[in-house]
This record gives C-alpha cells, structure tokens and sequence, in this order.
C-alpha cells in the first residue's frame, strides 16, 4: 500500500487497458506531484480518471496505444501543467478528442514526439502554452498559417522542438525558414535542423540557407514536372472520350450512315453520267455541222 505522502509513482508494463473513472478516489494520493503509466497498453481513459490526484502537475502516458479520451479525462488534477503522450497518438486520430480533455487544463509543456504527426496540432496548443515537443515525426515544413497560428497572444513565447523530422528543404519551407532566421531563440534545437531532401540539400543545416536559395524543381509548390504530367493525362483522357463518343456514334447510326454513303455514291453517279452525256453530244461531228449551218 502506497503511503499518502507519496510524491512520485511509476507504473510501467502493466496491462491496464482502461483507465477507468476515479481510479485513485479510493486511496488517494493527495501530494502526489508526478504519474508516470508508460507501457501499460492504456486504451482507453474514462472522465475524472485522475480523480484523487489534487496535486498532480506531470502525467506521462507516452508509448500507450490511445484510442479514447473522454473530455473530461484531466478533470480530477486541476493543477496539471507537463503532459506526456510521446508515441501515444499511433493508434488512432485523437486531435479533437484532446483538444476537449485540454480545454479547461492551464498545461505549460506538451510532449508530442515520435507520433507520426505530419502537421502542426494547432488544436492543442491552449493559450499559455510554453513548451512543445515535436521531435521525430514527420513534419516537412511548418505552413505560413500554422506559423501565424505561432504568433497568437497567448502562444508568443512557446519554444518548439522539432529535431528528427524529415524537414524537405524545397521553396514551400521558406515561410518557415524565413520565421525561424528571425525566431530562433524560439526553437531550442534550431541549429540541429537538417534538411531531409531534395537530394542537393540532404544533410544541410537549415540555418545555412537562404529562403531565396530554395527552389521547386518544375513549378511553385510542386513535384518535379507534376503539374505538366498531369495536364497531358487530362488531356490524353479528353481525347480518348471524345473518340469513344464518336465511335458509340457511328456504330448507332451505322444504317443511316450506310443508307447515306448510298445515296451519295448514286448522285454522283448520276452527275457523273449527265457530264458524260454531255460530253458526248459536244464531241458528236453530225450535231456541230448541223449547229455551224444556216
């Protein structure tokens, strides 16, 4: 039994699956300041699980397999400021869930790595925010409307971390770029940052660069020649149903078309046969002797 004075537990390895309502009301642990419950297949956290945990200010719940969080899942520890949820987002989406458990919370760190995000979480960024870790997943760039989204009153002094991600140094980085040269105080990790791709720039220091010295390879926001291929394609599909119609056409019209290629092919015939006619009385010495005498 653990004493009521404690200050830190961890739970690691167990099978707890559901982090059911009031799990610590029975015995509560009325100074406890940090709960760590990594690795313990948590699923599942019910509303005023923490119900009993006045005190708490750190929860770690990273590597579990979170598929539900109930909105008022971090009622019951009004002073929790660090939340931990380092690879626990792999299971299923929970954005929206969080951002309702989060909304009444007044936390001052989010951890986040190792999720495979691949944009930033504005939806959990509550004002007063200070730290946020998004180190190893897969951001490519931050956007300029996530960056403004950076500048919000109550966000202006959050510092990021975001090393180990695959950071594609091309022209849609530049906004970032561009932020970062003037905020880097803002990112504490920020002259560990190397570009993943392209090719040219693999392994370069983001801070080396210039905005103006990234280049799309064929067009302004896309892939190499993606915008060209893709018109030929539409274009080459166009023309194919335009010749299936015109097909579709022929084939349902085939015996007027055939009557019609008949009736040509006759009055032609006839014309031809009028000329020839023709061509034969001028030509006929007895009718031009008769014309020519008085």
């Amino acid at each position: 039994e653990l004493p009521a004075t404690v200050h830190n537990l961890s739970i690691a390895g167990s099978n707890l699956s559901v982090l059911h309502r009031a799990a610590f009301a029975a015995r509560p642990l009325p100074d406890l300041r940090l709960l760590r419950l990594r690795h313990d297949n948590i699923q599942i956290i019910e509303d005023m699980a923490l119900q009993g945990l006045p005190a708490l200010r750190t929860l770690d719940l990273s590597h579990n397999p979170l598929l539900s969080v109930a909105a008022g899942a971090f009622a019951g520890a009004p002073l929790l400021r660090t939340l931990q949820l380092n690879q626990a987002l792999l299971a299923a989406p929970l954005e929206e869930q969080l951002a309702l458990a989060l909304r009444n919370l007044s936390l001052r760190r989010l951890e986040l790595a190792g999720n495979a995000l691949r944009a930033l979480p504005a939806a959990l960024l509550p004002a007063g925010l200070e730290e946020l870790d998004l180190r190893n997943n897969s951001l490519q760039r931050l956007t300029a409307a996530e960056l403004r989204s950076l500048e919000a009153p109550g966000l202006r002094g959050l510092r990021l971390t975001l090393g180990a991600n695959p950071l594609s140094c091309d022209c849609a980085l530049r906004p970032f770029l561009a932020w970062l040269r003037v905020t880097a105080a803002r990112l504490p990790d920020a002259r560990s940052l190397h570009c993943a791709g392209p090719p040219p720039l693999r392994g370069a220091t983001l801070l080396h660069l210039r905005p103006e010295g990234l280049a799309c390879a064929a067009t302004e926001g896309g892939e190499p020649g993606q915008l060209e291929t893709a018109s030929y394609v539409f274009f080459g599909i166009v023309l194919a149903l335009i010749g299936i119609v015109f097909l579709m056409v022929l084939y349902l019209n085939r015996r007027g078309i055939k009557r019609w290629l008949h009736n040509l092919r006759e009055a032609c015939r006839d014309q031809m046969e009028g000329y020839h006619y023709r061509y034969e009385q001028d030509a006929d010495p007895r009718r031009a002797n008769a014309i020519g005498t008085p």
